[in-house]
């Protein structure tokens, strides 16, 4: 059953491309990715793990609060490139007490935007 639905969308402009937004926001295997990434496509990498951390967390009903936090919300992607949820510290006791079973991420950009939609089940 559905619990929540999410979405964000972001202007990749207003994403600053900068080390100490990066670890504001990402978590430690999140932060390997963006490393990895040329500069050039940091901006855009960063933008897209916002906007899904932000559609997660209205999924679930709260936005960022004193529980929730973005480096909780890890988003990886599999080997054919489809993002997940990777719920890590007190996202992952979150999805626990709802008894969050299952979610489905999707991720798009077109040039200036970049646009995250999160569905969440019990």
């Amino acid at each position: 059953m559905i619990f929540g639905i999410g979405t964000d969308i972001v202007l990749i402009s207003r994403i600053k491309n900068s080390k100490a937004f990066a670890e504001k926001i990402l978590s430690a295997s999140e932060m390997q990715l963006w490393e990895e990434k040329t500069s050039s496509k940091q901006q855009n990498f960063l933008a897209k793990q916002f906007a899904c951390k932000e559609a997660v967390a209205k999924a679930i009903g709260t936005g960022f609060s004193n529980t929730i936090f973005p480096k909780d919300i890890e988003i990886l992607r599999n080997s054919a490139g489809k993002p997940y949820i990777n719920a890590q510290a007190n996202l992952e006791e979150v999805f626990s007490d709802l008894r969050i079973i299952n979610s489905h991420v999707s991720i798009a950009d077109e040039i200036d935007y970049v646009v995250a939609f999160v569905i969440i089940e019990t």
